[in-house]
Protein backbone atom coordinates (compact mmCIF):
# COMPACT_ATOMS: atom_id res chain seq x y z
CA UNK A 1 0.00 0.00 0.00
CA UNK A 2 1.22 3.43 -0.77
CA UNK A 3 1.77 6.11 1.81
CA UNK A 4 -0.88 8.27 0.13
CA UNK A 5 -3.44 5.47 0.37
CA UNK A 6 -2.70 4.97 4.07
CA UNK A 7 -3.00 8.71 4.65
CA UNK A 8 -6.36 8.83 2.87
CA UNK A 9 -7.67 5.91 4.93
CA UNK A 10 -6.29 7.59 8.03
CA UNK A 11 -8.11 10.83 7.22
CA UNK A 12 -11.38 8.88 6.91
CA UNK A 13 -10.72 7.14 10.23
CA UNK A 14 -10.00 10.43 11.97
CA UNK A 15 -13.06 12.12 10.46
CA UNK A 16 -15.37 9.30 11.55
CA UNK A 17 -13.88 9.16 15.06
CA UNK A 18 -14.32 12.92 15.43
CA UNK A 19 -17.89 12.75 14.10
CA UNK A 20 -18.55 10.25 16.88
CA UNK A 21 -17.11 12.79 19.34
CA UNK A 22 -14.42 10.41 20.56
CA UNK A 23 -10.81 11.00 21.49
CA UNK A 24 -8.15 8.37 20.80
CA UNK A 25 -8.09 7.53 24.51
CA UNK A 26 -11.88 7.13 24.60
CA UNK A 27 -11.76 4.71 21.68
CA UNK A 28 -9.13 2.70 23.53
CA UNK A 29 -11.22 2.60 26.71
CA UNK A 30 -14.55 1.89 24.99
CA UNK A 31 -13.02 -0.86 22.87
CA UNK A 32 -11.58 -2.51 26.01
CA UNK A 33 -8.07 -1.80 24.69
CA UNK A 34 -8.65 -3.58 21.37
CA UNK A 35 -7.76 -0.33 19.59
CA UNK A 36 -4.82 1.25 21.41
CA UNK A 37 -4.71 5.04 21.16
CA UNK A 38 -1.13 5.02 19.88
CA UNK A 39 -1.88 2.45 17.16
CA UNK A 40 -5.12 4.16 16.10
CA UNK A 41 -3.21 7.46 15.94
CA UNK A 42 -0.63 5.81 13.67
CA UNK A 43 -3.45 4.57 11.40
CA UNK A 44 -4.96 8.04 11.31
CA UNK A 45 -1.62 9.64 10.40
CA UNK A 46 -1.09 7.07 7.64
CA UNK A 47 2.03 5.72 9.30
CA UNK A 48 0.62 2.21 9.60
CA UNK A 49 -1.41 -0.02 7.27
CA UNK A 50 -4.76 -1.28 8.48
CA UNK A 51 -5.48 -4.98 7.85
CA UNK A 52 -8.86 -5.92 6.41
CA UNK A 53 -10.04 -7.87 9.49
CA UNK A 54 -9.01 -4.96 11.72
CA UNK A 55 -10.76 -2.50 9.41
CA UNK A 56 -13.95 -4.57 9.72
CA UNK A 57 -13.72 -4.56 13.52
CA UNK A 58 -13.05 -0.82 13.60
CA UNK A 59 -16.00 -0.13 11.28
CA UNK A 60 -18.21 -2.25 13.55
CA UNK A 61 -16.92 -0.37 16.59
CA UNK A 62 -17.78 2.98 14.97
CA UNK A 63 -21.09 1.60 13.68
CA UNK A 64 -20.42 2.48 10.04
CA UNK A 65 -20.30 0.38 6.86
CA UNK A 66 -16.74 -0.74 6.14
CA UNK A 67 -16.73 1.05 2.79
CA UNK A 68 -16.92 4.37 4.64
CA UNK A 69 -13.37 3.78 5.85
CA UNK A 70 -12.06 3.46 2.29
CA UNK A 71 -10.91 6.25 -0.01
CA UNK A 72 -13.71 7.77 -2.10
CA UNK A 73 -12.84 5.98 -5.34
CA UNK A 74 -13.15 2.61 -3.58
CA UNK A 75 -16.48 3.49 -1.97
CA UNK A 76 -18.17 3.12 -5.34
CA UNK A 77 -18.76 6.81 -6.05
CA UNK A 78 -17.88 6.13 -9.66
CA UNK A 79 -20.65 3.52 -9.87
CA UNK A 80 -23.49 6.03 -9.63
CA UNK A 81 -26.23 5.45 -12.20
CA UNK A 82 -25.54 7.60 -15.24
CA UNK A 83 -28.57 9.88 -15.01
CA UNK A 84 -27.59 12.73 -17.35
CA UNK A 85 -28.74 15.56 -15.09
CA UNK A 86 -27.84 13.78 -11.88
CA UNK A 87 -31.53 13.49 -10.97
CA UNK A 88 -34.36 11.02 -11.32
CA UNK A 89 -38.05 11.55 -11.99
CA UNK A 90 -40.17 8.98 -10.16
CA UNK A 91 -43.69 7.94 -11.15
CA UNK A 92 -45.47 8.22 -7.79
CA UNK A 93 -48.51 6.30 -9.05
CA UNK A 94 -46.42 3.27 -9.94
CA UNK A 95 -44.59 3.51 -6.61
CA UNK A 96 -47.93 3.40 -4.75
CA UNK A 97 -48.69 0.09 -6.46
CA UNK A 98 -45.35 -1.37 -5.34
CA UNK A 99 -45.32 -3.50 -2.18
CA UNK A 100 -42.64 -4.15 0.38
CA UNK A 101 -40.61 -2.49 3.08
CA UNK A 102 -38.29 -0.82 0.59
CA UNK A 103 -41.23 0.75 -1.23
CA UNK A 104 -42.62 2.01 2.09
CA UNK A 105 -39.30 3.62 3.01
CA UNK A 106 -39.06 5.16 -0.46
CA UNK A 107 -42.63 6.52 -0.21
CA UNK A 108 -41.91 8.14 3.19
CA UNK A 109 -38.67 9.61 1.87
CA UNK A 110 -40.38 11.07 -1.19
CA UNK A 111 -43.27 12.39 0.90
CA UNK A 112 -40.74 14.25 3.07
CA UNK A 113 -39.16 15.76 -0.05
CA UNK A 114 -42.59 16.83 -1.29
CA UNK A 115 -43.32 18.55 2.02
CA UNK A 116 -39.94 20.32 2.09
CA UNK A 117 -40.38 21.55 -1.48
CA UNK A 118 -44.14 22.15 -1.23
CA UNK A 119 -44.45 20.10 -4.43
CA UNK A 120 -47.80 18.31 -4.42
CA UNK A 121 -48.56 17.73 -8.11
CA UNK A 122 -49.08 14.10 -7.14
CA UNK A 123 -47.98 12.37 -10.36
CA UNK A 124 -44.20 12.55 -10.47
CA UNK A 125 -41.36 13.83 -8.34
CA UNK A 126 -37.83 14.63 -9.42
CA UNK A 127 -35.16 13.94 -6.85
CA UNK A 128 -31.62 15.22 -6.99
CA UNK A 129 -28.41 13.25 -7.05
CA UNK A 130 -27.73 14.15 -3.41
CA UNK A 131 -31.19 12.74 -2.58
CA UNK A 132 -30.23 9.52 -4.38
CA UNK A 133 -27.06 9.21 -2.33
CA UNK A 134 -28.99 9.74 0.91
CA UNK A 135 -31.66 7.27 -0.17
CA UNK A 136 -29.03 4.65 -1.00
CA UNK A 137 -27.70 5.02 2.54
CA UNK A 138 -31.16 4.76 4.09
CA UNK A 139 -31.92 1.60 2.14
CA UNK A 140 -28.41 0.21 2.76
CA UNK A 141 -27.97 -0.30 -0.98
CA UNK A 142 -25.21 0.80 -3.28
CA UNK A 143 -26.21 3.40 -5.81
CA UNK A 144 -26.21 0.95 -8.72
CA UNK A 145 -28.71 -1.34 -6.94
CA UNK A 146 -30.78 1.71 -6.03
CA UNK A 147 -30.74 2.83 -9.66
CA UNK A 148 -31.97 -0.60 -10.77
CA UNK A 149 -34.74 -0.52 -8.17
CA UNK A 150 -35.86 2.96 -9.23
CA UNK A 151 -35.97 1.95 -12.90
CA UNK A 152 -38.20 -0.98 -11.92
CA UNK A 153 -40.69 1.37 -10.29
CA UNK A 154 -40.83 3.78 -13.21
CA UNK A 155 -37.98 6.21 -12.67
CA UNK A 156 -36.68 8.19 -15.62
CA UNK A 157 -33.60 10.25 -16.18
CA UNK A 158 -34.66 13.78 -15.14
CA UNK A 159 -32.91 15.14 -18.20
CA UNK A 160 -35.23 13.23 -20.57
CA UNK A 161 -38.63 13.92 -19.01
Amino acid sequence: MTETYNQTVGERLRAIRRQKGLSLQEVEALSHQEFKASVLGAYERGERSLSLPRMHRLAAFYGVPVDQLLPQIERGRTAVPSWSSGGVTIDLGKLERTDGTTAEILERFLRAIQIMRQDFNGRVLTIRRSDLQLLAGLLEEDEVALGDMLINIGADDAGTT
